[in-house]
């Protein structure tokens, strides 16, 4: 996990805790105070500690290399040739990350990726790198290309020009005056809580949102911003025209070559940093931003970070960003935390009534509860001699600004980082920022935020889209901290980054694209929330994926809560009366093996419905026709799950070796094994069905793709619930080979449904609600 310190560090720090007196862990355990245990740990901080980092993060060197952007340009250049743009402007992109300023490969990486963009129908951008190369001296023996390139960028943005205004002209003629005056006069979004939404407290819930009026299924309750975020390295992959596994011609990049490092925007062509080879940015000004606010620290810390891990960047980051002012007046006064009441079932946010929340709100961040006091005595110490080992590294690294010395002169002693009074001034002077760090970092393990994204998974040029959620960034919401958690939550949250951001409150498309800037968190009701009842969202353990008893595992070692929503206290309270008639230890449910009498499983001799036994200790289970009564055990149970799932692994090798057929093949050989078979409701079967659908709509059958994918939703809908994006996306999905296979009918029918779905969850603004009307005017029209 990147979100932890490396293991060689975490062990390290593991056997200093063992060799310290027994005395001193007893004072380090029994600190109340953020500030006492930041202050011992900066004494137990030795230079052993900072030359082991120095070892480790020479292994994530973040320096600019012109061997390696050389080798980046020439990998580009392979791509380029083969046609695969895409992957040639990652490659350049890389290589203009390693190139050092003002050298002759910049200048040659940028032409490069000019060329890419080109081909990619990205001319303002090939326009911009075309400008950097002349001045970073391309050579001049060359220039004619880029000349030429740069009228046919002009060429085409000039026909696009007059494409625009003529599609206006026509819509404004169209269109009555009054309407285009009151489009324009329409306020920008606004962050933070509907007014249909208040804020509760109580001893047990703490603060907490709550509905003030009725809120309907679909609106939205809140938008938020984060304070600060980091990337998450190699959470992406980013294929080649050969798909996403294929060896030979795909390739992989991570999030961080795609993403803008403070905004997170997705960009064709990002801007380095100047200092080091890791970071780069959506444009000029975010790249400024990014400095201003903490780059200018990171950058000579870029391999140290690493190293110790995304938790400790953001921690660091959000300091950075508030600078020593906003974190001198979060404390004062400071305020007794310890004797605070600690909400049972929720994040951990404090009580403090008068923090504001909105994105940019650092008291709102401050004031989190830390929970010092519940993580383990090991986490505590880790944490601390992490952080005072950045502390001093940073310290190194160049002098504060001179807008945070607070207290005492700003006389020589900071001019020179290497002069010896440079790190007592830190010490002495900017504690509290150590201590702010160390702080952020126990609060990040009980409100950190995973910033999630649909990515593409099909193969390239796929006819129908195939995608799954991952994770690119951490982040620390100040509004969505709020929301306390449910198995089961009343919301939906979806994030949005560049100009994917929802029409609500009453806001114009228009202006809100030009405010969109930025990943935005939208947390909407999933369904009708009535006056008084408390606003929540799931931190990650949902009941229709894990497990009671796992969920209430995972929330209590993490968040320090026994999760009683009313999604645990049902689903426990149906174990219990099971276990009982039973005399079994319970369901595994999510896992696919066991649940109530309808199991999902089928007899493999009579297909009749399998339940559990109550012989054995429920280890097995049983037809439940008497004149069957087929048993089969647990483990080959468990067996014969595990060997589907290994073929549905080949199967989607197979088609992104663009082998359909043969993937095909193995999917009906996998299905037609005796010994066991699979309800339709199971959510393997729907895993079979989605990939039997998926290698049909391959070859372009495109009626037994939308069969199976049918088959594959009956399943999607009763492990989520009819009300689900997972089942939207699949109805998606569903529509595309419909309307591919020219089903009119069967592809109107579908489309409002997928819509519905995914207007509930996601707004009206996303993709696939705009693909989805585009197909429908199709149809209808």
């Amino acid at each position: 996990m990147m979100d932890l310190p490396c293991v060689q560090w975490q062990d390290h720090v593991a056997q200093k805790w063992i060799g310290l007196d027994p005395e001193l862990k007893e004072t380090l355990t029994s600190q109340l105070e953020v500030d006492d245990l930041f202050k011992c740990a900066l004494t137990l901080t030795t230079q052993d500690d900072l030359d082991l980092v120095r070892s480790i993060s020479s292994g994530y060197s973040v320096q600019k290399d012109a061997e390696l952007a050389a080798t980046c340009r020439e990998k580009g250049n392979c791509s380029f040739q083969t046609r695969d743009y895409p992957a040639a402007a990652l490659h350049y992109s890389q290589g203009l990350c390693f190139a050092h300023q003002g050298s002759e490969q910049l200048s040659l990486c940028f032409a490069n990726r000019s060329a890419a963009l080109y081909h990619l129908q990205h001319y303002q951008e090939s326009l911009d790198d075309i400008d950097k190369a002349i001045k970073n001296s391309y050579p001049s023996r060359l220039l004619h290309k880029l000349e030429d390139r740069r009228t046919q960028c002009l060429k085409h943005l000039s026909v696009g020009q007059k494409a625009k205004e003529d599609h206006h002209k026509t819509a404004s003629e169209n269109h009555k005056t009054p309407d285009t005056v009151k489009g324009a006069s329409v306020g920008l979004l606004t962050f933070g809580i509907c007014p249909q939404a208040a804020v509760g407290f109580s001893s047990e819930r703490g603060r907490h949102l709550v509905a003030a009026e009725r809120i309907a299924a679909g609106e939205v309750i809140l938008h938020d911003r984060p304070y600060s975020c980091v990337l998450i390295p190699g959470m992406e992959e980013v294929k080649g025209k050969g798909g996403r596994r294929h060896a030979e011609r795909g390739v992989l990049f991570g999030v961080e070559h795609r993403r803008c490092h403070r905004c997170l925007t997705e960009t064709p062509c990002p801007v380095p940093c100047e200092g080091c080879s890791y970071s780069r940015y959506c444009s000029t000004s975010c790249q400024r931003d990014a400095w201003e606010e903490h780059h200018r620290w990171e950058c000579p810390l870029g391999a140290d970070l690493k190293t110790m891990g995304v938790m400790s960047q953001l921690a660091l980051r959000v300091t950075l960003k508030a600078g020593l002012k906003n974190i001198q007046m979060a404390r004062d006064p400071i305020r007794d935390e310890h004797t605070e009441s600690e909400p049972s079932g929720r994040n951990g946010e404090s009580s403090d009534p008068c923090t504001s929340y909105y994105g940019d709100s650092y008291p709102s961040v401050f004031h989190l509860q830390h929970h010092l006091h519940r993580h383990s005595p090991e986490v505590r110490f880790l944490c601390a001699i992490t952080v005072a080992t950045l502390f001093l590294k940073l310290s190194k690294a160049g002098p504060p600004p001179a807008s945070w010395d607070l207290s005492g002169p700003s006389g020589a002693d900071r001019q020179s980082p290497d002069q010896e009074g440079g790190v007592a001034d830190w010490s002495s002077n900017l504690w509290p920022l150590g201590s702010a760090v160390l702080r952020h970092i126990l609060q990040l393990r009980c409100n950190a935020q995973a910033i999630l994204m649909q990515q593409d998974t099909g193969a390239a040029n796929s006819p129908v889209q195939s995608s799954r959620e991952i994770r690119i960034a951490t982040a620390i919401f100040p509004t969505l901290s709020l929301l306390n958690h449910s198995c089961c939550p009343n919301t939906s949250l979806v994030f949005s980054t560049g100009t994917r951001l929802s029409a609500d409150f009453s806001e114009s498309l228009t202006e809100h694209r030009s405010a969109a800037r930025g990943v935005t968190a939208t947390v909407r009701a999933s369904k009708a929330i009535t006056p008084g009842q408390e606003i929540l969202h799931c931190y990650g353990p949902h009941s229709s994926r894990v497990a009671t008893r796992e969920r209430q595992r995972l929330l209590q070692e993490q968040y320090y809560f026994l999760c009683r929503c009313e999604a645990c206290t049902q689903q426990q309270q149906e174990e219990e009366e099971e276990e009982e008639e039973e005399g079994s230890e319970g369901r595994q449910q999510g896992s696919g093996v066991g649940g109530s009498p309808q199991s999902g499983l089928l007899c493999g001799k009579c297909k009749g419905s399998l339940k559990k036994s109550s012989e054995d200790g429920g280890k097995g289970f049983i037809c439940l026709l008497s004149s069957c009564a087929h048993r089969v055990s647990l483990s080959e149970v468990s067996r014969r799950l595990q060997e589907i799932r290994v073929d549905l692994e080949k199967a989607v090798d197979l088609m992104e070796r663009e082998k359909p057929d043969e993937a095909l093949r193995l999917l009906r050989r996998t299905q037609s094994q005796p010994g066991l078979a699979l309800a339709e409701t199971h959510p393997v079967q729907g895993e079979l069905e989605d990939a039997t659908a998926r290698a049909y709509a391959t070859m372009g059958d495109w009626n037994n793709a939308a069969s199976h994918l049918e088959r594959s939703a009956v399943a999607i809908g009763s492990q989520y619930g009819d009300d689900s994006i997972e089942l939207g996306r699949q109805l998606f999905k569903l529509a595309q080979l419909h309307f591919n296979g020219g089903a009119r009918g069967p592809a109107l029918s579908v489309i409002p449904k997928a819509r519905q779905l995914l207007c509930l969850h996601g707004g009206p603004l996303s993709h696939e609600i705009q693909e989805l009307q585009a197909m429908e005017d199709c149809l209808q029209g």
